[in-house]
């Protein structure tokens, strides 16, 4: 595995797999890495020749008041877990590197951007459509892999990527969970003991809503009821919202498009993100 700080040992280093034609597959992180990160190191793996991780804790993605400077980090670890699931470049640029002096120019799917953590969190996912792009730029990969679990982020990356012609295949894999269900998530080393117990309110609600969805409950209403219930053991419920899953509109009763049930919550002060996504052909 090599690691490399640089655009340009990054592009040395992939110039063999480039002579050669061989895929490459991405997968971007700001690090402190967990299952869920790993679960997309092996579908890279599996469908791609060359595996490239990303760590980057993007700046430009954090508001004035949200957690940049604390954001957990660990590289060696990080980078002991890559070389572990067989990653084969690591790509760690500092953030001159990624925005150098002068930097102006920015990436926004308007739209997209509108709804749920976007209504909530000005800005942020036009830096998360910017730093997406650059990596995009500098990696130039066949294939690029994203969480589920990130619903929104996924809609603005292929967007973007629609949009601006990029030659890139985007695969968004499940939400991988911890045994008792709560969302992986690098934010969840934040939670105390009891914050842990009352964060699992969030995927025991979307769970509750899902099951009767599968037993052929298609209102809206009848669905956040259900899961609204458990919802009350958060501190505090920023939404729950149905949405369609491919344009992030608001789903209406009865639902027969795929919709995806979108969660954000405090819990303490860690702000937790989840989803679970409602196909009409499954169940009744």
């Amino acid at each position: 595995m090599q690691t490399v700080t640089t655009v340009a040992a990054l592009r040395d280093a992939l110039a063999e797999a480039r002579k050669f034609n061989r895929s490459v597959g991405f997968v971007p992180t700001m690090g402190f890495l967990h299952e869920g990160h790993l679960s997309l190191v092996e579908a890279s793996r599996t469908r791609c020749d060359v595996t490239v991780v990303s760590i980057f804790v993007n700046p430009t993605q954090f508001g004035p008041k949200e957690d940049h400077n604390i954001y957990p980090r660990d590289f060696p670890r990080d980078e002991k877990l890559c070389r572990d699931a067989g990653v084969d470049i690591v790509f760690a640029p500092d953030a001159d590197e990624v925005y150098p002096p002068g930097f102006e120019s920015f990436v926004e799917a308007v739209e997209l951007e509108k709804p749920l953590c976007g209504a909530l969190r000005p800005g942020h996912f036009r830096g998360v459509a910017t730093v997406v792009c650059k990596l995009f730029n500098m990696v130039q990969p066949h294939i690029a892999f994203f969480g589920q679990k990130d619903l929104q982020q996924c809609a603005v990356v292929r967007r973007m990527t629609l949009d601006l012609n990029l030659p890139i295949e985007i695969v968004a894999m499940p939400t991988v969970r911890e045994q008792d269900g709560l969302a992986m998530s690098s934010r969840n080393r934040y939670l105390s003991p009891g914050e842990r117990w009352r964060a699992l309110a969030i995927s025991r609600g979307l769970f509750a809503a899902e099951a009767e969805f599968r037993a052929g409950e298609r209102r809206v209403e009848k669905l956040s009821a259900i899961a609204s219930r458990h919802f009350e053991n958060v501190d505090r419920l920023q939404y729950a919202e149905f949405v369609d899953a491919g344009t992030l509109r608001p789903a209406t009763s009865p639902l027969s498009r795929p919709a995806a049930f979108c969660v954000a919550a405090y819990v303490g002060s860690t702000r937790l993100i989840d989803n679970v996504i409602m196909s009409p052909d499954v169940g009744a």
